[in-house]
């Protein structure tokens, strides 16, 4: 019986100020699906991996509802721009910027996201 070669697990980092933090494996995100991460400082990230394979990490925490339950919403994409929909709510959030598409005075952290 042949084995196959033993391969390393791809993992999704965050840029958080002047590091990369280790998130989760890749295999972890499925396309449409969010899962949330907790990271070094108590706060979440919820990320996020579309049909394209494009990964996405924005803050946890719906601010208009206190909740740190976007990682649960749902995806789609508006004008071409991917977003998540808050599952209290419904406000959209743009996955690239954070910007609210219902609340332009509103906007919320993204992090930049490698592999590695």
């Amino acid at each position: 019986m042949t084995l196959a070669p033993e391969t390393t697990a791809l993992k999704i980092q965050l840029r958080l100020g002047d590091s990369w933090f280790t998130v989760c494996d890749l295999n972890v995100l499925l396309p449409g699906r969010g899962v949330a991460a907790l990271l070094p400082d108590g706060r979440q990230a919820a990320l996020f991996r579309d049909r394209a394979g494009e990964l996405y990490a924005i803050d946890n925490r719906d601010p208009f509802g206190g909740a740190a339950v976007l990682s649960r919403g749902l995806t789609g994409t508006h004008e071409g721009r991917p977003f998540v929909a808050s599952p209290l709510l419904k406000q959209r959030f743009d996955l690239l910027s954070g910007q609210c598409l219902d609340d332009e005075t509103v906007r919320i952290p993204t992090y930049q996201v490698r592999v590695s």
